[in-house]
């Protein structure tokens, strides 16, 4: 007996899954008692390392919204934007405002005021 092949859905809620498992863990260690400053002004760096994905976390979320705006293009019926639009604001709010208040944030927990 064969087991069905698995679905594109199926195969995204497992990776948000992993996802969410993976983000649980950076919270974790986020939270834990002895993080100082400077880790965690490296720890918001690596959320945010890099402008063109795959570094960083924001920019990566970026892109994938991104990729799910231009999809969206194509499918939407009258092509007025109603589901692109939204997609590819949420993608501009994520790298401009997110990402830019990482940095801000890392910048301002780090003892030199740099990111490394």
């Amino acid at each position: 007996m064969t087991t069905p092949p698995r679905t594109r859905l199926d195969r995204v809620r497992t990776s948000v899954g992993i996802a969410q498992l993976a983000l649980q863990q950076i919270e974790d260690d986020i939270a834990a008692a002895d993080v100082d400053q400077e880790e965690l002004a490296a720890i918001l760096c690596e959320l945010i390392e890099n402008t063109d994905p795959p570094g960083g976390l924001i920019p990566f979320l970026a892109q994938l919204l991104t990729a799910a705006a231009r999809r969206a293009e194509q499918l939407e019926p009258d092509r007025d934007g109603d589901a692109s639009c939204p997609l590819h604001e949420a993608a501009a709010l994520i790298t401009d405002n997110a990402g830019q208040r990482l940095i801000w944030a890392a910048r301002a927990l780090h003892p030199q005021g740099e990111l490394t």
